[in-house]
């Protein structure tokens, strides 16, 4: 899913169901210190563990946030250039596509695939799917 981001440095990134805090401190090491990154988690006792985890690396412009009952993703930060969603959605996140910058990249589970989303443009999206993949559902 990291490779299907295309991240590179510099960028803003939110991570979406960031667990443990892995994948967000995976992402800020390939941003970089200039890049951005923002974990958002449901539960909060992994917002605690994943915030302990990142702490352990004195990263700075990565944090993690507890995700807001019937709020997808974190618009307050946003647009940003790459989004990863580690929670499976039955169609695609349009929430999420409004938070995400013309040229950006989102990858989430949608049903039983992986979908990697281009935004072209503000009116445009393109879809490319991987099947085969299952993942817990994403609670809003």
């Amino acid at each position: 899913m990291l490779e299907l981001l295309e991240l590179e440095e510099g960028q803003k990134v939110l991570d979406v169901g960031s667990g443990s805090g892995w994948t967000t401190a995976l992402i800020r090491d390939i941003v970089g210190p200039s890049g951005e990154v923002y974990g958002l988690e449901r539960q909060p006792n992994l917002v605690e563990f994943g915030r302990a985890n990142l702490g352990k690396f004195n990263f700075r412009k990565a944090e993690i946030f507890q995700a807001k009952e019937g709020v997808l993703g974190y618009p307050e930060r946003g647009p940003y250039d790459r989004i990863l969603v580690s929670a499976a959605y039955d169609e695609i996140p349009q929430e999420l596509i409004k938070q995400l910058k013309a040229g950006g990249i989102m990858v989430a589970p949608v049903r039983d695939s992986i979908l990697k989303i281009s935004k072209k443009s503000e009116d445009e999206i393109e879809k490319e799917g991987f099947q085969g993949f299952y993942f817990v559902p994403l609670i809003k």
